[in-house]
């Protein structure tokens, strides 16, 4: 039977990737990613539920990285794909310890940090206004737009 190990994350970059230079010259790049859903509780309050993924970058993925043709900083919007890896090793108490990792294929940016009291075009954040009292959107008919040729 065959088997598939693919994992697609959508999130916010936790802090700077950060580099490993091997001596045999590989790179990895290690950064976490947080995602987030919101839900409501049974009190009808919001929740928010942040979950955060290491990611490892190995190849020519981190070598761009690296060496700056890709710059990705905390805070940005990121696209991941990969592949769940699961190591253990020994802390310094002697206790065998399990990580869960994404070893990223695919890594790209989809929007850029922001400060939180900016919109997405660099203006300062407003919300949108509230509709005047009494107003109704108007609404088209079934019948309008039937005329059309196509």
């Amino acid at each position: 039977m065959a088997s598939l190990n693919k994992v697609i994350l959508i999130g916010r970059l936790g802090k700077d990737p950060e580099v490993t230079t091997f001596e045999n010259g590989n790179r990895k790049i290690s950064a976490t990613l947080a995602t987030s859903e919101r839900y409501r509780d049974r009190d009808n309050n919001w929740v928010e539920q942040t979950d955060w993924h290491n990611i490892v970058v190995w190849g020519n993925l981190a070598n761009d990285i690296a060496e700056g043709r890709r710059n990705y900083t905390k805070g940005d919007l990121m696209y991941v794909e990969g592949k769940l890896r699961t190591r253990q090793y020994t802390d310094q108490q002697g206790i065998v310890r399990y990580v869960t990792e994404v070893h990223a294929d695919k890594m790209m940016q989809m929007a850029p940090a922001r400060p939180a009291s900016q919109s997405s075009y660099g203006q300062p954040y407003a919300p949108a206004p509230e509709p005047a009292p009494g107003y109704t959107p108007q609404v088209p008919s079934q019948d309008e737009g039937n005329d059309l040729p196509f």
